[in-house]
């Protein structure tokens, strides 16, 4: 008997200790993570029961902040620009969590302990939230909306030194007020219109592919003049079309143009089957292998929580085996080449900056309550996409779009300086078509680049190139870029 009453309480014990292990894992260990766990409602409760920490642009205007509220939840967030910055602040929701920069920067704005500097603080810690700053300009916002009018389609500009985005839109958009609505029907409602139709509620600038098409030629060119620089003086048989081996195809110029000559000329008219027989020449692998070093089939390290097709996609070079054809379509940014606008974006930034491709990044710095600087972002390279010479002689063919080629009808201004480089990309077999346009200024010191696509619309016309309606687009952007000193 003595001898099972000891078993029995050796094993009491031992209960005993393995509940107290596990009390304290969860209540010290994991209290923090589990507190601010998702799916935890006294947490988010607790949560907008105090006050948030407000987001801004990067001139200073509010872009989210909380307010007192005659309810249970005592604050309510508030976006006072509405739908202009969703994409960049994403929101904060009591039913579906958080998005974008409110995700990100989450543990800055919840109202947490204030840090200890002093023996006071150390005996009177209280709660702070503090503001995030960041690197979008309110002006040059408003003016990318205005640029894109009444189009669908998207719009980034970054500064190609800093990899800082100055501007990131796309329309359609979504109101974030409403999933921040302390109704729970209005909460529900709103998801179901941002997810239903057009989908405003996905952040197109960077969560949305598409086609290139001949923006697509700067990395080509690059890898011509990294790897093969005999063929930047080849002189490439002028015509409309041309046979693809292994194949019965034939691959034409964009309304049966006549094209040919060296790459500056081919580059400067945007000539596809010139572009083709260069990319053949290259080879799948080269032409593969340059698009992985400007950031393609890899996962941009922006700041902000990423959605599932984030990832701007090439051929595997495995893939161009016994595929001519799919060399020739992929050189030209057609087939199975996919980029969203931030992606352009940074590929003709890393042209701007000498052939290194900066991190992307919204957040320019996080301030306390007394508005002391706790975090501030420093730039970071993110790939080198190519050599200084290389980025130099494509900065020169981009300057000669502008002032001898498809992007001289637009209207650049002289003073811009601007480099450009157009794109009219067909969607699918007989789909036309998204129309792109990249740029960057001033092209001896640039500040600034820009990428607009615009997927093509019904009523727009047959085949509307990238020069007619993403160009205005990008343009009235940088232009507005120059003007505001950015």
């Amino acid at each position: 008997m003595q001898t099972r009453i000891r078993v029995l309480g050796a094993f009491l014990i031992a209960c005993f200790a393995v509940l107290f292990v596990q009390l304290n894992n969860l209540q010290v260990r994991q209290a923090n993570a589990l507190a601010h766990a998702p799916g935890n409602p006294i947490g988010k409760i607790s949560a907008v029961t105090k006050p948030r920490g407000p987001l801004l642009s990067s001139d200073g205007v509010m872009l989210a902040y909380s307010k007192p509220s005659n309810d249970a939840y005592k604050y309510l967030r508030v976006y006072p620009q509405g739908a202009l910055f969703e994409q960049l602040t994403g929101y904060d929701s009591l039913i579906y969590g958080t998005s974008g920069a409110e995700s990100t920067y989450n543990s800055y704005l919840v109202a947490h302990s204030s840090p200890v500097r002093t023996l006071k603080d150390l005996l009177s810690s209280h709660l702070v939230t503090d503001t995030v700053v960041t690197t979008v300009n309110y002006k040059l916002q408003l003016a990318a909306v205005s640029a894109l009018g009444s189009y669908r389609g998207s719009v980034v500009a970054i500064d190609p030194k800093t990899g800082a985005i100055l501007a990131m839109y796309s329309s359609p958009s979504f109101d974030p007020n409403l999933l921040a609505s302390h109704s729970a029907k209005t909460q529900r409602l709103g998801w179901l219109s941002g997810n239903s139709g057009s989908q405003p509620l996905l952040p197109r600038t960077y969560a949305q592919n598409y086609p290139p098409g001949s923006t697509f030629k700067i990395v080509t060119s690059a890898a011509v003049l990294d790897h093969k620089p005999s063929l930047a003086t080849k002189v490439i048989p002028t015509e409309t079309s041309i046979p693809l081996p292994q194949s019965n195809l034939r691959l034409r110029n964009y309304a049966g143009e006549a094209c040919g000559g060296a790459m500056l000329e081919l580059f400067t008219v945007s000539c596809d089957t010139g572009y083709a027989t260069l990319g053949m020449a290259l080879g799948g692998p080269t032409l593969a292998g340059e698009a992985n070093r400007f950031g393609f089939n890899r996962n941009p390290p922006l700041d902000l929580p990423p959605p599932p097709e984030v990832v701007a996609t090439f051929p595997t070079a495995a893939s161009f085996a016994q595929n001519q054809p799919g060399v020739a379509y992929s050189s030209i940014g057609q087939q199975n080449v996919r980029a969203s606008a931030l992606q352009m974006a940074m590929v003709a930034g890393a042209i701007a900056n000498g052939g290194i491709m900066m991190t992307p990044h919204v957040m320019e710095q996080i301030r306390d309550a007394n508005g002391h600087v706790v975090k501030k972002y420093k730039p970071l390279p993110w790939l080198r996409a190519t050599s200084a010479a290389t980025a130099a002689q494509i900065t020169s063919m981009m300057v000669n779009v502008v002032h001898a080629g498809t992007a001289a009808g637009i209207g650049f201004a002289p003073s811009d300086h601007a480099a450009a480089k157009t794109g009219t990309a067909q969607n699918g077999p007989g789909q036309c078509c998204t129309n792109w346009l990249v740029t960057f200024a001033p092209s001896s010191d640039p500040s600034i680049a820009v990428a607009a696509v615009v997927p093509f619309q019904t009523g727009l016309g047959s085949a509307p190139q990238g020069a007619t309606i993403a160009g205005p687009i990008a343009m009235k952007v940088l232009e507005a870029a120059l003007r505001l000193h950015l």
